[in-house]
């Protein structure tokens, strides 16, 4: 036995050091450092990881809370919707919060308020259709100069004194960039253009870029909309130093993937999720959404570009340097929602500085950053086509090869409910009049006679959603939090009112449904499994499990581990059709990100508590990162609703995660261990 020990401590010895030899010319995404939380990713790449170690597997379950911030009097109204992921940079903490997305700076050691900030737009704010508090802010400093910068509801670019909290005077107009005004040449009202923004700008040298979300394409007004753009703007002065359209006008790259001049009224396309910087190489990568509308392509044919694509642009000019279409010609809302991730790993003995994209539909796209190409092969792949009037499908869609697919896609009769035969003998009774197929499977026109909407998931329902995933440097793992859940596909004439050139609307013709859907605005069942309403005796559909949390190896594209997340809803656990049955751990659905430190994945559990029924309720959980190991709970009286982050001041690590939900309305809290 020890002969044999040895053998294998010196096996990793060598492999270890090929490695450390290997990637010694690599100087890319490491981490949060100096044990601050400057950026909302911890770096620039995203990925949310800190090297810390005082908090581990032995001492987790000893968490206590340190410190509490309520934002209910931050705006007119409480908040039960708080996504915000803090920023600790010199000592303070930093975060959006409230209604109204005021700024905040906290004594990070305390949670003492130093200075808020808050903009009233008014009639502005309230036709914004990316409202309440964000999901954080950016900072930046040259070594004397501190800002803190964040985009308002109504789409104003601040930036603010991260002494004192007061706007720049030598920034836009006193502090402020409208960024309404000359949007792509677009003539906007400043007032009411449906166009805004919740996820943070992010500073990339002395630039800080900002992208666009508008109203959702679920059911749109009209086939137009405003059209997307991601801009940079100078950091001092807040002078516009160049615009990227995601809508090619003629002469652009990309206009001729828009047929029948569709580029000229379609609009959306926009970059809601975080954008990512290699500062390095001197690039950033943009994630692009949909177009109008997000289930019907027909006022739109064509590929699209770059719709659903990755675009990489230089960093100082905007100019695209590369681009892949994760999706061609996309009708099920598969919007990239998430930062890409930027990790430098050793594939077949190489080092390669890669971009990793997690996404709605359960793919991990993995590239070389620099050039475009694939790590694995993306193989372009027959997928199948629909029948509804005026829609011109996509023959094909790109299938990474490595790694797997990290969720369940489209639906078949082998993911529904089996706890028991009959409880599967009735989901397939119950679907006989629905749709199900692939991955692809089209949204089908809904009829009552059937099919009334095609069942999916990892579409609507999404895999992933904004949180999106992270990455530990030292071991080259990617963590991301995964739903299965079930999402209903339909297609119906829209309602009185709609401009004429609106053909279908999102729903089926037995609810009668008209969902504003688009990011997170989908409501799970039973706290696992299904959106719009479809159960089995108030059960999911679909058989467990209903969350993972996924560590998938860069350099070879394996899965390392997937366990679920969360305990099993109390809805399933006291179910009467499962009495007497012994159901291990479920997962809860729910929007999760993940936190990786020295030893530990951390994530909140989804779930609202505590119960009528005397059940706990959320819990911040943390896993051994390399084995997936439970390595202890905490309990937290609402669901994680923003990433968690983490620090050390004055010798003591902190982990700190904004919670909120149902009648719970947003908080910061900061555990640490006991003194």
């Amino acid at each position: 036995m020890t002969r044999t020990l040895r053998t294998n401590r010196m096996v990793v010895a060598a492999m270890t050091a090929l490695l450390l030899a290997a990637t010694a010319g690599l100087h890319g995404q490491s981490g949060a450092k100096k044990g601050e939380w400057p950026t909302y990713g911890g770096d620039l790449g995203h990925t949310r990881y800190a090297p810390l170690d005082q908090i581990t597997a032995a001492n987790f379950n000893q968490l206590e809370v340190k410190w509490r911030f309520k934002t209910d009097n931050l705006g007119p109204r409480p908040e039960f919707n708080l996504e915000s992921t803090p920023l600790m940079v010199n000592g303070r903490l930093y975060s959006t919060a409230g209604t109204r997305r005021s700024v905040v700076a906290l004594d990070a050691a305390t949670g003492e308020l130093i200075w808020v900030h808050g903009e009233n737009e008014g009639a502005r704010g309230a036709a914004a259709p990316r409202q309440l508090s964000g999901r954080g802010l950016a900072y930046w400093t040259d070594g004397k100069e501190e800002r803190i910068l964040y985009v308002t509801p109504g789409y104003r670019l601040v930036a603010l004194d991260a002494k004192t909290g007061n706007p720049v005077a030598g920034f836009g107009r006193s502090g402020i960039v409208d960024l309404k005004e000359d949007f792509d040449k677009q003539k906007l009202d400043l007032v009411n253009a449906p166009v805004g923004l919740h996820s943070t700008p992010i500073v990339g040298g002395n630039l800080v870029l900002v992208g666009a979300a508008f109203e959702t394409g679920a059911n749109p007004r009209s086939r137009a909309n405003v059209r997307g753009a991601v801009r940079a703007f100078d950091v001092r002065t807040g002078k516009l130093v160049w615009t990227f359209r995601t809508i090619p006008q003629p002469g652009d790259f990309g206009n001729e993937t828009w047929e029948n001049d569709s580029w000229a009224y379609s609009g959306n396309t926009g970059v809601w999720a975080q954008i990512s910087v290699d500062e390095e190489l001197g690039m950033a990568y943009l994630p692009v959404e949909l177009p109008t509308h997000d289930y019907y392509g027909g006022a739109r044919p064509g590929n699209t570009l770059f719709a659903e694509s990755l675009v990489a642009v230089d960093l100082k000019t905007g100019v695209r340097k590369w681009h892949f279409q994760l999706v061609h010609h996309g009708i099920w809302d598969m919007d990239i929602p998430c930062a890409p991730i930027l990790a430098d790993v050793v594939v077949n003995g190489r080092p390669v500085k890669v971009v990793a994209q997690p996404s709605k539909q359960g793919f991990l796209y993995v590239f070389d950053r620099v050039t475009g190409q694939p790590i694995w092969p993306i193989e372009e792949r027959p997928v199948p086509q629909g029948d509804t009037p005026g829609e011109k499908y996509s023959r094909t869609q790109p299938f990474p090869t490595r790694p797997l697919a990290y969720e369940r896609q489209g639906l078949a009769v082998n993911d529904l409910i089996d706890f028991t035969p009959e409880l599967r003998a009735e989901a397939v009774k119950l679907i006989e009049k629905y749709r199900i197929g692939p991955i692809f499977t089209p949204p089908a026109v809904s009829k009552a006679e059937g099919p009334i909407a095609t069942l999916a998931m990892s579409t609507q329902a999404p895999a992933t959603n904004w949180p999106g995933g992270s990455f530990d440097p030292e071991t080259h793992v990617l963590y991301v939090h995964s739903n299965a859940q079930v999402a209903q596909l339909g297609l119906v004439p829209p309602p009185e009112g709609a401009a004429p050139d609106v053909r279908y609307h999102q729903g089926t013709v037995l609810s009668g449904a008209r969902r504003t859907g688009g990011s997170g605005s989908a409501t799970t069942n039973a706290q696992g499994g299904n959106i719009n309403g479809i159960d089995v005796r108030g059960l999911p559909i679909i058989k467990p499990p209903y969350s993972k949390i996924n560590a998938i190896n860069l350099d070879t594209g394996d899965f390392v581990w997937q366990v679920p997340h969360g305990e099993t809803p109390d809805a399933v656990k006291n179910n009467p059709a499962l009495k007497g049955l012994n159901i291990p751990r479920t997962g809860r659905n729910g929007a999760i990100g993940t936190l990786v430190t020295k030893t530990l994945v951390i994530a909140g559990e989804p779930g609202y508590g505590p119960t009528p029924s005397g059940a706990r309720g959320s819990m911040l959980r943390a896993y051994d990162k390399r084995t997936g190991a439970d390595a202890g709970a905490v309990y937290m009286p609402a669901p994680q609703s923003g990433s968690p982050m983490t620090y050390t001041l004055n010798g003591k690590q902190y982990i700190v995660v904004a919670i909120s939900g149902g009648t719970y309305s947003g908080e910061l809290v900061a555990f640490t261990l006991p003194n």
